[in-house]
């Protein structure tokens, strides 16, 4: 049938020709001319003559022409894998859109994602939503019908929507709702086409955010009451200290920590979303790619890792395990470079350590990994010949301070399992702490004191071993409280502290006000001894994240090492040590700073 339908039988009322009709029509002349000219029978060329007659853009149409154009382009888009540019010279050359306008429609289309400057502050109000989500739609589903019928749509779109990305000093509303239409287009066929470039897109935009966020625009007492002084989570009840604004008031009005709370809503609605639509472990997969490229060395960053983070806890059994053997396997990589696997293990005992969602047979399962590789480097010291100056060793006792900080949140936990307490008691912990490498006195003193008070409780040492820690701790303490060989690491999953966003993190985030501690038996009022060791003394600052390192000089690679730091100053360790019967206590909260200078 559908080799007889001629020009004169799609001349007839636009609604007497279905789809269906139209697409076997353009099919069948596409297929009858695909030989050689000589070789074309006349009836299948005289239909190719017209079908180019109808695409002619140079002619001028009538209203019937314009009528029957439309089902023949249709057509055309479904009926692309039939076309032949050796054959079809001819049809590409009328029906073809040239470049200039094809870019100009693209770019109209992307000038849209934000609405008229009259609009932007109105477009987050209850009347303007369902027409936004309305206009949103229109825009994606254009932009999908252009990028299959015209295959060189989709790259030429990437550039466009490279080059119209939001921009750091752009304000909220016109921020949100790009990013917010950009990623409606990460789904189905267009999705598989520039999915991943949306992606990193999005994330360079919040990691450009964060990492222009200091510490310092955070108030501490003026609007807060001291917010570094108690766990985060009793924020909801001093609300109205904080202000409406919620953001505004705990950064002091900082534009950038504004936007990015916004951004973050957005992204985590629509890894929502993915989840809803089956897509989740797809996005994941090209969200860890873009992750290691783009955030793991980026230690100025304090909130848009937590994208990880929350897409973990959408899915805690794929995702939530997979990301921790991804962090894992970075760190236990002797090919990566040394900046890259201490990160890697920084995030691994901030993981598994605020994330709710994560088994206790996970944790245990991955601290097996991170003792073996402990025990396999004291082995290679041994051999070699042991060096006592901590920047040779500073993945080791990144390592270490990760298992400790680990266990300081879970270790109650896992005791409640059975096998789970037999496999961590057999773990050489012995051995890889009192090591002439002497890891309890480079590591954080907070996190060996809290861990060595829970190992106590929870007897896993014996006698003589806790009295060679206690020995320890007691023989160098000018050492450990803010000793130059100390090692300095962040923490890059500390409380979230961003108000709008906080709603998607903190269902599944471990307080230390949460933990039960080996030392309380079940105890559920917290220890007054756990206190928050944040303090306005704690300098801030951190490895800047475009500053190219040289791996083959050693100076390079210990100022980055010295600038991953969460470490307060000498002088706050010592009165810490002066005004407490009981020495250290562990974090509640950990900022980043500087290093004291040498």
């Amino acid at each position: 049938m559908g080799a007889e339908l001629r020009r004169d039988d799609m001349e007839v009322a636009e609604e007497d020709i279905s789809d269906s009709q139209a697409f076997r029509f353009v099919e069948h002349v596409l297929q009858s001319v695909r030989m050689d000219p000589f070789l074309v029978d006349l009836k299948d060329k005289d239909e190719y003559d017209n079908l180019l007659s109808i695409v002619d853009s140079s002619k001028k149409r009538s209203f019937d022409d314009e009528a029957l154009l439309v089902p023949t382009l249709k057509a055309l888009s479904e009926a692309v894998s039939k076309i032949d540019i050796m054959y079809h010279h001819a049809l590409l050359n009328n029906a073809a859109v040239a470049d200039q306008f094809l870019r100009e429609c693209l770019q109209m289309l992307v000038n849209n994602f934000t609405p008229p400057g009259s609009l932007t502050a109105f477009i987050d109000q209850p009347r303007w939503f369902s027409r936004k989500k309305e206009i949103y739609s229109q825009l994606q589903e254009s932009l999908r019908m252009i990028s299959d019928t015209v295959p060189l749509a989709p790259r030429m779109l990437k550039d466009i929507i490279d080059r119209s990305m939001p921009k750091l000093f752009d304000n909220k509303a016109k921020m949100v709702s790009f990013v917010e239409c950009m990623l409606g287009l990460d789904n189905d066929r267009m999705g598989d086409l520039i999915g991943a470039l949306l992606l990193a897109k999005v994330v360079d935009l919040l990691t450009e955010l964060d990492v222009n966020i200091t510490w310092e625009d955070i108030l501490q007492e003026e609007h807060n009451k001291g917010i570094f002084d108690m766990e985060l989570e009793d924020l909801d009840e001093d609300e109205d200290s904080l202000g409406q604004e919620g953001t505004k008031a705990l950064f002091g009005g900082n534009a950038c920590a504004e936007k990015l709370d916004g951004l973050m809503v957005v992204f985590c609605e629509h890894l929502k979303s993915c989840r809803e639509h089956g897509r989740l472990l797809k996005e994941f997969g090209i969200l860890k790619t873009i992750f290691r490229a783009s955030v793991l060395r980026v230690h100025k960053s304090k909130f848009a890792q937590f994208i990880m983070f929350y897409a973990c806890s959408l899915d805690p059994e794929i995702c939530g395990l997979e990301f921790a053997l991804f962090l894992t396997d970075i760190f236990a990589k002797k090919e990566e470079d040394p900046i890259s696997r201490m990160s890697a293990v920084s995030y691994i005992g901030s993981y598994l350590s605020r994330a709710r969602f994560i088994s206790a047979d996970t944790v245990v399962a991955v601290l097996k990994r991170l003792v073996d590789w402990c025990v396999d480097y004291c082995d290679l010291q041994n051999n070699i010949g042991i060096t006592t100056k901590p920047i040779n060793h500073q993945i080791f006792y990144a390592s270490c301070q990760a298992v400790m900080y680990i266990l300081c949140f879970r270790l109650r936990s896992i005791m409640d399992y059975p096998n789970l307490k037999s496999q961590l008691f057999n773990m050489p912990f012995g051995y890889i702490l009192t090591h002439p490498l002497e890891p309890l006195k480079v590591c954080l003193p907070s996190i060996v004191s809290e861990f060595l008070r829970q190992a106590k409780a929870a007897r896993l040492f014996n006698a003589s071993v806790r009295l060679a820690f206690e020995d320890a701790l007691e023989s160098d303490l000018s050492k450990t409280f803010g000793g130059m060989n100390r090692l300095d690491v962040f923490f890059p999953f500390d409380p979230y502290l961003l108000k709008e966003s906080d709603r998607y993190m903190r269902p599944n985030f471990e307080y230390w006000s949460m933990v039960k501690t080996t030392y309380n038996n079940y105890n559920s009022d917290v220890d007054d001894e756990l206190v928050d060791l944040d303090a306005p003394e704690m300098n801030v600052g951190s490895l800047d994240d475009h500053v190219e390192i040289d791996f083959n000089s050693d100076d390079d690679l210990e100022y980055s090492m010295n600038k991953m730091s969460i470490t307060p100053h000498r002088s706050f360790f010592h009165q810490m040590a002066m005004n407490s019967d009981t020495g250290l206590t562990m974090p509640a909260r950990i900022r980043p700073s500087v290093s004291p200078p040498s």
